[in-house]
């Protein structure tokens, strides 16, 4: 029994192609709809499994062909995170069997597909499916990594990937001394359409890592947004998965965790850190001109078309460089706006991990970068107006 199954995002396509053959189907599967719609008369499949929002050419075209120019019978699953009631009927009314909505799980995907097309004798009957998901959106997740080797906690990197579809990882070695980039090549093998690690040779700082890792994922067409997250994952993945779901389902072009603005969370931290922090925090409202309770939280993600507005030059300071981030967008969108497409979440579980990189000493420093930040966007502004 054969499988077409076409989606412009190659991420949702892997872990169904997967399932899928596991399962004895025989699959194909196709980012491009023009492609795809080839394959139908080649490969003749007892099943097409189409997604309805492609670039060029749409899902919706892609079953007009089948039924209206092939005038074919053969059974077609629409998977798609368009809600939209009209197009869900003129799906129907076109001939479609069946209409899922992303997310969706990928047990009740296979339930639907041996329903329509039946099961193959398989060896592997008895797959647990169970809490895999498919996504309606794709996402990049830069995490920059100096000396990670004893901290980084692969496994909870790893069983993320294999139950959330549409996640790509994309490691950062920022020239680390120890052993870091071989655990992050291991990490990748046999995951290397999920795991990608950035390599630089020399340590340039957390702030040059995460930008080198940002702009080297942005040129990745089929992710839909972009985040960074610290690697000792003080931020979990599944708080940082509720950050993609406020700015995919809003009009906001940067979400940024916040440690501090959810009173009563589970939030732990030392108590000198923690006044540190504040007094920093303080000064950071000045410069910004915004009350952001949490500027420095590792965890946010964005819409692409900030990246190189956020990512292009880059950073004057090491360590605040988050700072520097929302600076650029108020010089760029102006204060009003910059206002309306930032949002500060805040996170269920943020837990202080021992072996940070920043010492007492260099919070203390970083009061002085502070005041490099506002000298230097300051002149620029000054140079913008002029």
């Amino acid at each position: 029994m054969k499988i077409l199954a076409i989606d412009d995002q190659k991420l949702v396509l892997i872990p169904l192609e997967i399932r899928l053959k596991e399962l004895g189907y025989e699959v194909v599967t196709e980012t491009n709809a023009l492609t795809g719609i080839a394959l139908f008369s080649s490969f003749q499949p007892d099943l097409v499994i189409v997604d309805l929002n492609m670039p060029i050419v749409s899902g919706m075209e892609v079953v007009k062909h089948i039924r209206n120019i092939k005038k074919s019978t053969t059974p077609i699953m629409i998977l798609s995170g368009n809600t939209d009631d009209s197009m869900i009927i003129q799906g129907f009314d076109l001939g479609i069997n069946d209409y899922m909505k992303k997310p969706l799980s990928l047990l009740e995907v296979c339930a639907r597909v041996k329903r329509l097309i039946g099961a193959p004798e398989a060896k592997n009957k008895d797959i647990n499916y169970k809490g895999v998901i498919i996504q309606q959106r794709c996402v990049g997740v830069v995490i920059p990594c100096y000396n990670e080797e004893k901290r980084l906690l692969s496994n909870q990197f790893t069983n993320f990937i294999e139950k959330n579809s549409g996640y790509h990882l994309c490691f950062v070695n920022d020239g680390s001394k120890d052993k870091t980039l071989e655990v992050l090549n291991n990490l990748r093998k046999g995951r290397e359409e999920f795991i990608t690690v950035y390599n630089c040779e020399k340590n340039g700082g957390k702030g040059e890592a995460v930008r080198q890792g940002m702009l080297h994922m942005a040129k990745k067409e089929d992710l839909d947004y972009i985040g960074f997250l610290d690697a000792d994952l003080s931020t979990d993945l599944s708080d940082f998965d509720d950050l993609v779901s406020t700015i995919e389902n809003s009009d906001y072009k940067i979400v940024s965790g916040s440690r501090i603005s959810r009173m009563g969370a589970n939030i732990n931290k030392e108590s000198a850190r923690e006044i540190i922090s504040l007094t920093i925090n303080f000064i950071i409202r000045k410069i910004l001109s915004m009350d952001f309770k949490d500027t420095q939280c590792g965890a946010k993600i964005f819409k692409k078309d900030v990246i190189e507005i956020s990512f292009g030059e880059k950073f004057v300071t090491q360590w605040i460089f988050d700072v520097e981030i929302f600076r650029r967008i108020t010089l760029h969108f102006g204060l009003k706006k910059a206002k309306q497409i930032l949002c500060e979440k805040p996170l269920k579980r943020w837990v202080h991990t021992d072996g940070s990189k920043l010492s007492m000493k260099d919070s203390v420093k970083i009061i002085g970068q502070l005041g490099q930040i506002a000298w230097f966007y300051n002149k620029k502004k000054q140079i913008k107006k002029d």
